[in-house]
């Protein structure tokens, strides 16, 4: 079975259990790493049986895929940062984003909406090089996310916005960031839920048994750092999504959608509470 998910902490100590032959009763699976903003563009095609998304992106993906209630990366306190050199706002600046249809983009631009900040210019960066871009001068601004969050003042960076605060702030709602889709027809939802779920619990009652594998995927190596990161992103709603989670997907999507900011989705909004 073909899966794809990200070299971030969060994800490699998720699913160490599951790709590791650690769950009794799920398949072998046959592990692609990448970038969100890679799997977002490459699960298009149907080419992955369980996959790694951000919210943002599910407008254009779930007539092939189903959502699944556990796996992905919603929280609070988590959202992703707008950071800068001078503190100046973005209106008319060059600003450096890690992909087009991410949640962190789709939450930058509901901000900007709301504020009245428009950009001259989006470039869209690989994640490691933002923060490095922005400390060079090469872009006004820079949109980060994961452990970025403890590492940008060691580039001298200021934070402008913290855009999970804004969210949670403006909604009340948990920061919908990241989602494990299944490819309908060819994975049973219910399967692969209890898959996942076995995995994170293991990944919490034996967090020994991922630290090799979590530590070689990183791209932050240090251990306080990745401990960071994994204690932030992984947490109840890994687990389960519940009512309160559903209800921060919905939210993004409804607002998103009115804004004109990405299409409507191929399911109705009240079958993601199912």
């Amino acid at each position: 079975m073909k899966i794809a998910y990200s070299p971030c902490p969060n994800d490699t100590f998720v699913f160490h259990a599951l790709t590791h032959g650690l769950v009794p009763g799920a398949p072998e699976f046959d592990v692609t790493f990448a970038d969100v903003d890679v799997t977002n563009t490459a699960a298009l095609d149907g080419r992955f049986d369980l996959v790694k998304v951000s919210y943002a992106a599910l407008p254009w993906l779930l007539d092939q895929y189903e959502l699944l209630p556990c796996g992905g990366a919603l929280g609070r306190g988590c959202g992703p940062l707008l950071l800068t050199l001078t503190e100046a706002g973005i209106d008319g600046k060059t600003v450096a984003v890690p992909g087009e249809r991410t949640t962190a983009y789709l939450l930058m631009r509901l901000w900007a909406e709301q504020t009245g900040q428009r950009p001259a210019d989006i470039v869209v960066v690989p994640f490691h090089e933002i923060m490095p871009g922005v400390a060079a001068g090469r872009f006004d601004a820079g949109l980060v996310i994961h452990e970025a969050r403890f590492t940008y003042p060691r580039y001298g960076l200021s934070q402008l916005v913290d855009l999970g605060e804004w969210w949670e702030s403006d909604t009340g709602s948990p920061i919908p960031l990241g989602a494990i889709l299944a490819k309908r027809g060819a994975v049973d939802p219910r399967a692969a839920t209890e898959w996942i779920r076995a995995s994170v619990r293991h990944a919490w009652a034996r967090p020994e048994d991922s630290r090799e594998y979590v530590l070689a995927h990183a791209q932050e190596m240090e251990q306080t750092v990745v401990d960071q990161h994994i204690s932030l992103y992984v947490n109840e709603f890994t687990e389960d999504l519940g009512l309160a989670g559903y209800a921060a997907v919905r939210e993004l999507l409804e607002r998103s959608e009115k804004a004109g900011l990405t299409p409507g989705i191929a399911v109705g909004l009240d079958d993601l509470a199912r």
